[in-house]
């Protein structure tokens, strides 16, 4: 049976298809109340080490947007215990280069021009109607006030640390990725650009936003599995 480990917090319906999932919220995110100023991309990787440690066989891991940073980190640190990375509508960088690098590289997304930084509290918050616009644009009303709950401000050091990766540990892991097609957030066109500089041995697409798991729930489940069967 396929193992599959997915960052942050949200619905599991693969766990209908027989996997087992584990969830977990990042430091600064969800019910993890790190404050922001004290969070980092080392953090992040740390905490998803930890959940893999703590299993005995390696696991499908799956970053959505800003975790694929992470999930790249987490891969080079422990390249044995990963089966294949999912990259679910997310940043597949490469060495040297930094989220917020990446972010103002894409012309096409909505996303920072809604954002407003907080320096101060080391953190960038985006408005509700940005929300609404860059992440939620194609989200039933239901699953969008959830959204809303649940996505807290962003910590800026995470954005602007580079990612670190080698060819023999990060380039080692098999890797996917799901492609949003109609996403404001994370343009399809930066997804395009991203998995050709770093191919993966398979791309899926989805026609949803930024939110895939809010807006077609089961065809992503569906993606997520024949994936991990891979």
């Amino acid at each position: 049976m396929a193992r599959r480990v997915e960052l942050g917090q949200g619905r599991a319906p693969t766990e209908g298809a027989g996997h087992e999932v584990v969830r977990f919220d990042l430091p600064g995110h969800g019910e993890d109340r790190t404050p922001a100023a004290e969070v980092t991309l080392g953090g992040y990787t740390d905490r998803v080490v930890e959940v893999l440690d703590a299993r005995s066989e390696p696991v499908v891991l799956v970053g959505h947007s800003l975790s694929g940073t992470v999930i790249s980190q987490v891969a080079e640190r422990r390249p044995e215990k990963i089966e294949k990375l999912v990259y679910l509508c997310a940043l597949l960088l490469p060495s040297g280069k930094s989220a917020l690098e990446a972010s103002q590289e894409d012309g096409d997304s909505v996303a920072l021009e809604n954002a407003e930084v907080e320096a101060d509290r080391g953190r960038i918050v985006l408005s509700e109607a940005g929300m609404r616009e860059a992440f939620c644009h194609d989200c039933p009303e239901e699953n969008f006030e959830r959204a809303r709950r649940l996505i807290t401000p962003q910590p800026l050091a995470p954005l602007g640390t580079p990612v670190e990766v080698t060819e023999g540990r990060f380039g080692s892991v098999r890797r996917t990725y799901v492609h949003t097609t109609q996403d404001r957030a994370v343009s399809p066109a930066a997804q395009e650009r991203m998995y050709a500089e770093l191919p993966c041995e398979k791309v899926v697409s989805m026609s949803t936003g930024h939110l895939p798991f809010f807006a077609a729930p089961e065809e992503l489940a569906g993606h997520l599995d024949s994936l991990a069967k891979l």
